[in-house]
């Protein structure tokens, strides 16, 4: 009897010193839409395990690749590097950014432009000179930089997912559900960046029209891609490109006929959904170790957009095992290719493997 009070005590203890621990949140209350069903071009298939693996075993979070104009294939590792993969299979670390490099692009003097998740915007030399472009906008710093665009005339177009929360507490940003994100801009000329959009539900990835006339960016926890109209009779307007979407959307890019290539991490979770019904059970769950919280379903989904928004085509990997938490497409001639968050991998896969599709030219 003594050891079970005892027990008993320690776990009266235990429990409310959780429940009197403050949460690392204010999270507010957000009803979901009832997930899309996974039907017609969304139906799922097994089109990604199709895919060439590059670098396999050699990198490690290859969030975003960028083809260079020496032909190299550019990513970003979760140590801090900027990694090259040749043509031939040679694997080299470049640079360090001593940050967590994500989306890339190269402008067209040469230069890698990187969002840094921790380092802010960043431009890399061909001679691999680092150069801060910008860490903080309108007074506000950059607290989680995630991707990037560049238009035809040179601005840099390119997202701050959340300036309350980091990368490594993007799971904080999602039960918290607060707009901390931005859509931003950056012009040689003024050497500053401006707002073009705050108030986002984590502001990811970004895709400048092949016409300029528009950017798309996505607000992953609303499982939604916005459409800022750069200039036209609705410059400066913003309107939903595509809603309710199957799962988190990440990176997108568009092709060189206009379509537009969005990668998904994972599938929407209902104990995600159903956690956003109830701020004081996401304050309670944040103070969770990572362990203990909602994980994301291993799988691989891509998903093509027309310039209206329509579902063209989808790839999947249902199981995962091949390529999964795909966080970023990125077409490049005949190929489009395939960065992942936590992976040890780069998928390649051919335009004529999607069906419907062929090739890109």
């Amino acid at each position: 009897m003594k050891w079970l009070m005892v027990g008993l005590l320690v776990v009266f203890l235990l429990l409310g010193s959780f429940l009197l621990t403050p949460s690392p949140i204010d999270s507010k209350a957000w009803n979901p839409p009832a997930p899309p069903p996974l039907t017609g071009l969304l139906a799922p298939n097994e089109r990604l395990r199709l895919a060439d693996l590059l670098a396999r075993g050699q990198v490690y979070g290859p969030e975003d690749t960028t083809i260079g104009p020496d032909g190299v294939l550019y990513t970003g590792t979760q140590d801090g590097y900027i990694v090259r993969v040749f043509p031939d299979g040679r694997v080299e670390n470049w640079v360090s950014t001593g940050g967590r490099p994500l989306g890339m692009v190269f402008d067209q003097q040469g230069n890698l432009i990187v969002a840094d998740a921790w380092k802010g915007l960043l431009s890399i030399s061909p001679e691999a000179e680092i150069t801060v472009l910008a860490r903080e906008a309108e007074g506000t710093p950059f607290g989680f930089t995630d991707d990037v665009d560049i238009a035809d005339d040179g601005r840099i177009y390119f997202s701050d997912a959340s300036s309350r929360f980091n990368q490594p507490d993007y799971r904080l940003d999602l039960l918290e559900m607060r707009p901390h994100g931005r859509l931003l801009r950056y012009s040689r000329k003024t050497g500053k960046p401006e707002v073009l959009l705050g108030n986002l539900y984590f502001a990811n990835g970004v895709a400048v029209s092949p016409d300029g006339d528009y950017v798309l960016v996505n607000e992953t926890w609303k499982y939604r891609i916005l459409r800022y109209w750069i200039r036209g009779p609705k410059a400066g307007q913003t309107e939903v490109f595509a809603d309710n979407l199957p799962g988190f959307p990440d990176n997108l890019a568009v092709d060189s006929k206009g379509r537009y290539w969005v990668a998904f991490p994972t599938l929407r979770n209902p104990q995600i959904d159903t956690l956003h019904r109830n701020p004081w059970l996401k304050d309670l769950v944040a103070k969770l170790p990572d362990s203990l919280k909602p994980a994301p379903q291993e799988y691989g989904l891509v998903i093509a957009f027309d310039r209206n928004g329509k579902v063209i085509t989808s790839l999947h990997d249902t199981r995962g095992t091949h390529l999964q938490e795909i966080t970023s497409v990125n077409p490049h001639g005949d190929y489009l290719y395939f960065g992942s968050l936590h992976n040890d991998r780069i998928g390649r896969l051919p335009f004529e493997a999607i069906p419907g599709l062929g090739d890109n030219k």
